[in-house]
Order: C-alpha cells, then sequence, then structure tokens
C-alpha cells in the first residue's frame, strides 16, 4: 500500500466524443498550485495597496513642479527688487551728502513710528545764557537745527510771487523756538499756513511760525526767546516739511534776514 501514489483525476468528456479523456494531478502539484495562487493574491493586494499613494504622488508631480517655477520667478523678482532699493537706498544717501544729513532725514527716522528726540547741545563752562530774558525782539533763529532757506522774502511788487517770510526745510517734528521773549498773541490753523503761532513782542514787532505739525505755545502766555513753541511740519498748503519764519513790524512783513543775525 505504500506504493501506491495519491492524485487526482479529471475526467473530461466532451459531447459527441465516444471517449473520455482522463487528466490526473499529482497531490503536491494541486497543493503548489494552490500555493502559488494564493501567493499571487497576496502580491496583487500588496501592489494595490502600494499603487494607490504612489499614483497619488505622481499625480501631484506636475503641480509641484508649476509651483517650483513660480518661486523661481519670485526669487528672480525679489532680487531684482533688492537691487532695484539699493540703488535708491545710494542715491538717497548721495541726496544727503550733497544738501545736507540735517535737511534731508534720515530714512530709519522716517519709518520710525516711535517720536525721535531733539537733540541737544551742552554749554560751555562759563559761557552766558544764549537768550536774554523778558520781552525781546526776533532776534534769534528760530530752530536748533541750520536748516536750508528754500523760499525767501518776496514782497508784492516783485517778480516772484508774494511771500512774506523764508521757508526753511526741516525734518518734520523738528523744535521750533521763539525767536524772541515775547506775548503769544495767537495759536490756530489757517487755510495758507496750517497749524501756526503769532507772537507779539516789543516796539510793535510780530513773529510767525507756519506749517507746525505741533502746537506747544498757549495763546495769551508769555513765552521767554528760545523757549519751544511747536514742532514743525508740513501742514496747510505745503509741498515739504518745512517752517515758514516771518517777522512784522507794525504789520508790516519784513525780511528776517535784517534781524537775524546768528550764525546757522
Amino acid at each position: 500500500m505504500s506504493g501506491i501514489r495519491h492524485g487526482v483525476s479529471l475526467i473530461v468528456q466532451r459531447d459527441g466524443a465516444p471517449a473520455a479523456r482522463t487528466y490526473r494531478f499529482p497531490v503536491w502539484g494541486l497543493r503548489a498550485l494552490v500555493v502559488a495562487a494564493v501567493g499571487l493574491a497576496v502580491l496583487l493586494a500588496l501592489g494595490i495597496a502600494f499603487y494607490e499613494p504612489v499614483a497619488r504622488q505622481a499625480a501631484r508631480v506636475p503641480g509641484l513642479e508649476r509651483e517650483v517655477e513660480r518661486l523661481r520667478t519670485d526669487n528672480l523678482r525679489i532680487r531684482e527688487l533688492t537691487r532695484a532699493l539699493d540703488s535708491v537706498e545710494t542715491n538717497y544717501e548721495r541726496v544727503r551728502g550733497m544738501v545736507g544729513a540735517d535737511i534731508v532725514p534720515d530714512r530709519v527716522a522716517l519709518s520710525s513710528v516711535l517720536p525721535v528726540a531733539p537733540p541737544l547741545y551742552a554749554v560751555p563752562p562759563g559761557a552766558g545764557p544764549v537768550y536774554e530774558s523778558g520781552p525781546s525782539l526776533p532776534r534769534h533763529w528760530p530752530l536748533d537745527e541750520r536748516g536750508y532757506v528754500t523760499r525767501g522774502q518776496a514782497a508784492a511788487d516783485s517778480v516772484d510771487e508774494e511771500h512774506p517770510g523764508i521757508d526753511i526745510a526741516v525734518p518734520v517734528g523738528s523744535v521750533v523756538r521763539a525767536a524772541g521773549g515775547a506775548v503769544v498773541l495767537q495759536t490756530g490753523t489757517h487755510e495758507e499756513y496750517g497749524s501756526f503761532v503769532l507772537l507779539e513782542h516789543p516796539e510793535g514787532y510780530q513773529s510767525m511760525y507756519g506749517h507746525l505739525s505741533r502746537i506747544v505755545a498757549v495763546q495769551g502766555a508769555e513765552v521767554r526767546a528760545g523757549e519751544v513753541i511747536g514742532r514743525s511740519g508740513s501742514t496747510g498748503r505745503s509741498s515739504a516739511p518745512h517752517l515758514h519764519f516771518e517777522i512784522r513790524h507794525h504789520g508790516i512783513s519784513i525780511d528776517p534776514g535784517t534781524m537775524v543775525k546768528e550764525e546757522r
């Protein structure tokens, strides 16, 4: 009995055929076939499981390539803008150097949202007071900065447009001081001069300070020569930050250069 080989016979009888065909398969062959079929099914299942994420990633490749190309274009634009900004900053510093660093404000100060304190000047030991006390004529420069006179005095009969006083280009927020001891005659806003302060000095003199960004003086109060009365700005009819400084004698505007002799 030990010599009997176990197997599976498959008999095929075709319609109309006189004899049937017999196919015999050994048991081990059937087992191998089953194992192969199971292995193939497992491989197929694994292939399907791994194919889906791979296909999903492959579908994203065109979109990623477009995104990379867009980033390359943006980087090129940023580099071009950086070069342009460097050129503008270089030209700005050249302009400040030619015109004067005190006239054209630093770009850091312009971009700062915090108020910039005015510079303080030390008085040499033994030096007397810069400003006189009590009421006095407007003989002092109204700014701590040297400034730059962009427009001078022009009378009504001159070829230029009438312009009482002088315009001094200074950064916004520069300290404005009383040119002499006086009483604050008027403060307020004007269509032409913007925010202004008008001081009444002795002997019929007045001094006017226009285009201010802030008024510190109080109407009716007494101020000493050199006392802070406001901050420069660009209010009213103004195309750039500056101080309009005007001196009047008996109501007639006179050239401030005839009164102010300080070196600035």
